[in-house]
């Protein structure tokens, strides 16, 4: 009994986290077209401390570094273009003050939007024993992808955490970069750059 186990578990140990299938298949539904917020002084190709926002030719293809990442918990890697807005991208480490607060709060939007909105987070330049330690103490689960190279924040023209990427459901991004936000900044991030409403 105790072999089965070992040969079914994920190659490097167990995980915390739901698997990744979840994050394939069409856009979710329960969405409108995001309304830029008038106070953000942002438009596509623009950029400031606080975020980017950018958008690629094609209706609902995401505006995403084409890199294929592994799922925490196994199984086949997972094709960034192929990810469906709206959707809430995290980018984070175990070592990371800010990230460390702003985690937790990902997966209550994830908790708080299931079913209108994909979040997942991408679990980055970390030791893997300690992303799933810190993630099972703050009962983090959703579906994460790990890559300890930090390829996609490279590819993002990133060079610190944490890092969170809107998708809305036509494939138009925004990144933030700003302070971790607060339950309310979160939700007006979710609703102006994915058009979905967070409630609750």
């Amino acid at each position: 009994m105790l072999f089965l186990a070992a040969c079914t578990a994920p190659p490097e140990g167990p995980s915390p986290f739901v698997d990744c299938a979840s994050l394939g298949g069409p856009a979710l539904s329960g969405s409108s077209a995001p309304v830029a917020s008038p106070s953000s002084g942002l438009s596509s190709g623009s950029s400031s401390r606080a975020g980017s926002v950018s958008l690629r030719a094609g209706s609902g293809v995401p505006d995403l570094p084409d890199l294929s990442l592994p799922c925490f918990t196994g199984g086949e890697p997972v094709r960034t273009i192929d990810l469906r807005g709206p959707a809430v991208i995290n980018l984070w480490a175990s070592w990371c003050g800010p990230c460390r607060e702003e985690l937790p709060l990902m997966q209550e939007l994830a908790d708080a939007t299931s079913g209108r909105l994909r979040v997942l987070s991408v679990d980055t330049k970390d030791d893997r024993e300690a992303g799933a330690s810190f993630a099972s103490d703050r009962g983090v689960s959703m579906p994460t992808l790990f890559d300890r190279d930090q390829r996609l924040l490279a590819a993002l023209g990133q060079v610190t955490l944490p890092v969170t990427v809107f998708l809305d459901a036509q494939g138009k991004r925004f990144v933030y970069t700003g302070k971790a936000p607060d339950k309310l900044m979160l939700g007006t991030l979710v609703r102006t750059h994915t058009g979905v409403t967070v409630t609750g």
